[in-house]
């Protein structure tokens, strides 16, 4: 059986992963800058990242190791939406999003000593209206500066203001686990 590194800081990321029952560890060590290149367009940031971050790994893998990457990203009106560095860029995004539907995007590279693999999941999310109140009430209470599009499916925001999914919900959440399953089945059997 191959060993399964996770190459992801997310919390989300290493949930939505147990939740597959595979056994992983998590090794973050990773040198790549995540700045896209310029005119990269928007949908195909996140499999830079996850490309990126996967050659970035830093060491050579074991024939018994498989490594996964991922990026999410938020795309409004052709727009990549990153995580916010502020209170204020975090408002301006959900300001944005608010009363609007979206896309996410998350792409994941899977690699072994002989082998590599990449895929991509979107998702249309939609939002129904957001007082300022209420987004300043999200920002203050739960702090969602490491999340692309400065929010969470999973907490507050997601049960109060996503009105319709079109897609997979824990492609929003980080990790499109329907195609990371089968992907995984592939690689251990190689």
């Amino acid at each position: 059986m191959k060993r399964i590194i996770l190459a992801s800081n997310s919390p989300r990321r290493r949930q939505l992963l147990s939740g597959l029952d595979y056994e992983f560890t998590i090794d973050t060590d990773i040198d790549f800058e995540e700045l896209a290149l310029p005119g990269t367009p928007a949908a195909e940031v996140p499999m830079q990242m996850s490309l990126g971050k996967s050659h970035g790994f830093h060491r050579p893998l074991e024939d018994d190791e498989v490594l996964l990457t991922a990026d999410t990203v938020v795309i409004l009106d052709g727009r990549a939406i990153g995580k916010p560095h502020s209170p204020r860029e975090a408002f301006d995004m959900l300001r944005s999003l608010s009363g609007r539907t979206h896309e996410v995007i998350t792409a994941v590279t899977l690699r072994d000593s002989a082998h590599e693999e990449s895929f991509a999941d979107s998702t249309l999310v939609t939002f129904g209206k957001m007082t300022d109140a209420d987004i300043h009430y999200y920002i203050e209470h739960y702090k969602p500066f490491d999340k692309a599009g400065a929010y969470g499916a999973q907490d507050w925001i997601g049960y109060g203001f996503i009105t319709r999914i079109e897609g997979s919900y824990f492609n929003v959440m980080g990790l499109p686990v329907h195609r990371v399953r089968e992907a995984l089945e592939r690689f251990l059997q190689h």
